[in-house]
């Protein structure tokens, strides 16, 4: 099985190059959708609280904590991935504002306290995952929260979830990142890169 360069982008672990699991399971966010999601939230990153959810090699809550977040939760429910994300921690000597929980998302959001600032969802594609994950999330995210979630282009997302509306769409190639946040005043917007 091929495995994916991965490396981190921005920040204190700029340049380092993460571990990946093989399979086709995992299914690793490439580089120009990352660069999009952390524009989306490039002026709210530093000092944040950010949820990793479906982490898988964990690049995504890495380049959170390269860019200055304050602490990331790491959630993903395979213990191979865990391991990975572990390792890729060390690697990056970004473990200390680490919280790695190897659990299914849903009993991770009934039993943390935690508040979060940042959430990004993105779990593997052709699975309900998001559906069934945000109801529990949105009861968990800080009062300026965004919830960041990555799909397949073809995978419509409900305009609303409790009290978090979509505030934009991101079309990256086959990938499109939705953007929640709570009672957004503006009309979705459409921004194609293809």
């Amino acid at each position: 099985t091929r495995r994916l360069n991965l490396r981190v982008i921005t920040g204190s672990a700029k340049g380092r190059r993460l571990k990946t699991l093989p399979g086709l399971e995992v299914r690793p966010t490439i580089e120009g959708v990352k660069e999009a999601i952390f524009s989306i939230v490039q002026f709210e990153i530093e000092g944040a609280i950010v949820l990793d959810m479906f982490a898988g090699s964990g690049q995504l809550g890495i380049e959170a904590l390269s860019r200055g977040a304050k602490k990331v939760y790491f959630v993903d429910n395979s213990a191979e991935s865990v391991k990975v994300i572990r390792d890729n921690l060390k690697h990056t000597r970004l473990e200390e504002n680490a919280v790695v929980s190897n659990t299914a998302n849903n009993a991770f959001l009934r039993s943390t306290r935690e508040t979060f600032d940042i959430a990004i969802l993105d779990p593997p594609y052709n699975h309900k995952l998001i559906r069934k994950t945000m109801p529990a999330l949105v009861e968990k995210m800080s009062e300026g929260g965004i919830i960041i979630c990555e799909h397949e282009r073809e995978t419509e997302l409900p305009e609303r979830f409790g009290e978090f509306g979509i505030s934009k769409v991101y079309r990256h190639g086959r990938a499109t990142l939705t953007a929640y946040r709570r009672s957004p005043e503006e009309k979705t917007e459409e921004q194609s890169r293809d």
